[in-house]
């Protein structure tokens, strides 16, 4: 792994609790850890990777399941505790001027992964490495996964994970066609 910057840890009061948090910085993406102050003394913790989704995340779009699945996470954490990573790939990696005319291709009856291939992205362009750095930064080598989606425990194996921990929405009228296709095209249990 490249060289990461660090952050100090602050505290973060929030409507789901009050977390830790620390930033690490990879070329121009900067990643956060959201974690409960017992991180460190759980045996397997609840972790949560999560890639960024700034109209879901921070817009409460209704076009995908995200900003629900991040404050869901937010809110099993608090309680159980864990970690949330907050990963800075917007759009499965493709970044957000291409995830807005991704939109504009799924406003015109393309499928999320028919939209990406038809911008010449692959149905998913995220990395993982930066996650296992991470986890090693906090001394985490087993996990109980918050994730719907295969690939990610895929890229995750150098991890050991005890547990996938399905993080099911339901679907709205806006997101229903979207939640299908990441079911029969990407493997997501939904």
């Amino acid at each position: 792994m490249k060289h990461i910057d660090i952050s100090q840890t602050a505290t973060l009061p929030t409507r789901y609790g009050t977390f830790k948090i620390q930033a690490f910085k990879e070329k121009e993406k900067e990643h956060l850890a959201i974690f409960t102050e017992n991180i460190h003394t759980l045996e397997v913790p609840i972790v949560r990777v999560h890639s960024e989704c700034l109209t879901g995340d921070a817009l409460g779009s209704l076009k995908c399941d995200c900003g629900e699945q991040l404050q869901r996470s937010l809110s099993i954490i608090a309680e159980k505790g864990g970690m949330v990573i907050y990963h800075r790939q917007e759009g499965r990696n493709i970044g957000l001027l291409n995830k807005v005319n991704a939109y504009a291709l799924q406003d015109k009856g393309y499928d999320t992964v028919a939209a990406n291939h038809q911008l010449g992205f692959r149905a998913d362009e995220r990395t993982y490495g930066v996650i296992r750095f991470i986890l090693d930064h906090f001394s985490i080598d087993q996990v109980r996964l918050l994730t719907n989606n295969p690939e990610k425990v895929k890229s995750l194996s150098a991890i050991t994970i005890q547990e996938i921990l399905p993080l099911i929405t339901a679907p709205n009228p806006h997101n229903k066609a979207y939640l299908h296709t990441k079911k029969t095209k990407m493997g997501h249990t939904l």
